[in-house]
């Protein structure tokens, strides 16, 4: 079957056009794709080169390109559908009853969907990213103002969880990697214990663990699958011992791992 090459274009970064293209090519499974971002098609200029890049990746696959198209602009839309490509404009099928129910027409600008609106909220947001650096992987063993504590074994996807939350609630995720010596104790370390009402583990699968830091640090005992095995049993025992939420990220994308963690704790999404 013949690769199907897929462009995100979008006028501002691109985050929307992707995901919810992604979203829709998981309904395929049996096809396979090649994706490709195409952000800040905000002139026409730009528009004209992105319709030449995805014509090529066309005639590169031997197939029909598709677009995943969030650019507002009228003019930029029809550069694009130059492309040859099946152009599938995101937002086409909410205008016409958003105008009707709201009785005006929209009034279309470049980039205004990433527009920063809401200071104090935007704020927020940086002082939790700040938060998630700062206390990440233990850094920093201070939880009191943290949300939320992610605790797991070295490369669980505690690091990757805690920025999402940050960027996406302006929440201050922390986490914490279950050391050899925490390990060994096989209970839960003495610093967590007071932050017990914060703590979500998360987990993964041994085998995927194993390739994940054969990766970091190929050739280590760190990536042996034997270690990866026996730290995984034991932080899974404890979470459980010690009644703490689990989740397992082997097959969990980040916003999945995400919004089921904001479910779990009753966090309210920050709009910015």
């Amino acid at each position: 079957m013949a690769i199907r090459p897929v462009y995100f274009v979008s006028d501002g970064t691109g985050i929307t056009a992707e995901t919810i293209g992604n979203s829709l090519l998981t309904q395929f499974s049996g096809q396979p794709f090649e994706r490709q971002r195409l952000p800040f098609v905000d002139t026409l200029e730009k528009a004209r080169q992105a319709a030449v890049t995805i014509r090529a990746g066309g005639e590169r696959h031997g197939s029909r390109p598709i677009v995943i198209n969030t650019v507002v602009d009228s003019e930029l839309a029809r550069a694009l559908a130059e492309s040859g490509g099946l152009i599938l404009d995101v937002f086409a099928p909410f205008m016409a009853p958003l105008e009707a129910e709201l009785g005006q027409n929209r009034q279309p600008k470049v980039g205004q969907a990433h527009a920063l609106v809401d200071h104090d909220a935007y704020e927020r947001r940086m002082d939790a990213t700040n938060f998630a650096l700062t206390h990440d992987d233990g850094t920093d063993l201070d939880y009191d103002e943290a949300d939320v504590l992610l605790v797991g074994v070295s490369r669980s996807g505690k690091t990757p969880t805690c920025l999402y939350l940050a960027l996406h609630y302006s929440l201050r995720a922390a986490n914490y990697p279950l050391t050899p010596e925490d390990l060994d104790s096989d209970r839960l370390p003495e610093k967590l214990r007071r932050h017990r009402r914060k703590l979500f583990g998360l987990t993964i699968d041994p085998q995927r663990l194993q390739k994940i830091r054969e990766e970091r640090k190929p050739g280590s005992r760190y990536a042996t699958l034997e270690v990866c095995r026996r730290e995984v049993s034991i932080a899974e025992g404890m979470f459980k011992r010690e009644q703490i939420p689990v989740l397992s990220t082997t097959h969990t994308s980040i916003e999945e791992i995400a919004s089921k963690i904001v479910a779990k704790f009753g966090f309210q999404r920050s709009h910015f």
